[in-house]
């Protein structure tokens, strides 16, 4: 996955539980892009004190959604930075159709533009399965899961050592709700990257390597 381009933009979608986190950071790696996931991001700014970071503070330390407002900034002055001057590998950014505007207008103030938009699909019902099961280290945040990718000792993370522990969101009832919001919120945004050419569905079941090697074939050349 080699591209004779300057400057490449990737945005990952896809639902909780797609696997667009995991596929983002390994496509990231490979084409040697700059990642920006924004539950990193918005960790990072806890512990900085920047005017957009303690702006963050403000609602992540109450548990709310960051408002776009301070997202979109945020995001762009991350993608500014001299290490991102190659391209970008965004994950659960844009999130909606402001974000993604946003986001097309700074880039083409700098003659740059979104190359591929990839989304992962995933039926409901293994959506269901795969959150059901998510456990999550206390300490590093790495995720687990009880049949697909369970820990190598119950209850331990294999990297840090940390507790794992699951989610109360991670209840059939909340990820079901879950998933209609993100559907509803990324409905549109969804319809505005296809119009514009960009959109490519990818089947997002199957093993880790296998859904990998469907978005090296896709992003093959850039």
């Amino acid at each position: 996955m080699k591209g004779s381009s300057d400057n490449r933009y990737i945005v990952f979608l896809g639902a909780p539980g797609a696997g667009k986190g995991t596929q983002a950071a390994g496509v990231a790696q490979t084409l040697g892009l700059g990642y920006i996931a924004t539950g990193d991001m918005f960790r990072q700014a806890m512990e900085m004190d920047t005017p957009l970071a303690l702006q963050a503070k403000s609602y992540l330390g109450k548990g709310a959604l960051v408002p776009d407002e301070i997202t979109i900034p945020m995001v762009l002055e991350n993608i500014s930075a001299p290490k991102f001057k190659g391209g970008v590998v965004f994950d659960g950014f844009p999130r909606n159709l402001k974000q993604a505007e946003a986001l097309d207008k700074a880039l083409a103030e700098q003659g740059k533009a979104i190359n591929k938009v990839v989304y992962l699909k995933v039926l409901e019902a293994e959506l269901l399965k795969r959150l059901g099961g998510r456990w999550v280290c206390r300490q590093c945040q790495t995720p687990y899961h009880a049949v697909d990718s369970p820990p190598k000792v119950k209850g331990k993370c294999d990297k840090c050592g940390g507790e794992l522990y699951q989610r109360p969101d991670d209840t059939v009832e909340t990820i079901k709700k879950r998933l209609e919001v993100y559907f509803a919120e990324t409905a549109s945004l969804i319809d505005y990257y296809a119009k514009a050419g960009k959109l490519y569905e990818v089947d997002g079941t199957g093993g880790v390597d296998e859904v990998g090697e469907r978005i090296a074939v896709l992003l093959k050349g850039l």
